[in-house]
């Protein structure tokens, strides 16, 4: 595994893209901040410009890095939360155009899983993480189920779990409305 931690994290410092075994499903990603990459990977999805991404982070206080004053009950809902749980933020800071919302939210994941957690450390910065489909397809949970086209748009395809059969879904959604106050998004 340290060698694909290595191989990805020099992906994502040159400003690739990767397709890579999240603690959910598979995914694409890029380094948050780097709007070359970030615009790849609409291109890559044929996603509609606007909709936005959602960013992976390594622990609770790197929320603090990519949301202006994020609402402290909810950090400490994430802390303590032990399934994949995406929380949609106000006042997104420090990402690439397009990563964020029109309206400025973002969708954060704190990851459990230990790949995910060291390229994230090793780039010091959020990844992106999206569905490794083309936008309105199902998203793939195998790695059997990647469209080639997608396979052969990234810069790299980690070479981890690709014959596994992993019971994963996608995360849990919630949204904050207002300090205290959120809706679930998806259960």
């Amino acid at each position: 595994m340290q060698t694909e931690i290595e191989k990805t994290v020099e992906v994502l410092k040159k400003g690739g893209t990767i397709l890579y075994p999240t603690d959910t499903i598979w995914g694409i990603g890029c380094d948050a901040s780097n709007q070359k990459a970030v615009d790849k990977i609409y291109k890559i999805k044929k996603r509609i410009e606007g909709k936005s991404l959602l960013i992976l982070v390594e622990k609770p206080d790197d929320i603090n890095n990519y949301v202006k004053d994020a609402d402290h009950l909810m950090l400490e809902l994430v802390a303590g939360y032990n399934k994949p749980l995406t929380v949609i933020f106000p006042g997104a800071i420090n990402t690439a155009k397009g990563v964020a919302a029109k309206d400025k939210s973002i969708g954060i994941r704190v990851v459990q899983n230990d790949f995910c957690e060291k390229i994230i450390s090793g780039l010091g910065k959020a990844i992106v993480s999206t569905s490794a489909n083309i936008s309105g397809f199902p998203p793939p949970y195998r790695y059997q189920q990647i469209a080639d086209e997608i396979k052969n748009s990234v810069d790299y395809v980690v070479n981890l779990h690709r014959e596994t059969i992993r019971d994963f879904k996608p995360s849990r959604i919630i949204r904050i409305k207002k300090m205290g106050d959120f809706e679930i998004v998806r259960p």
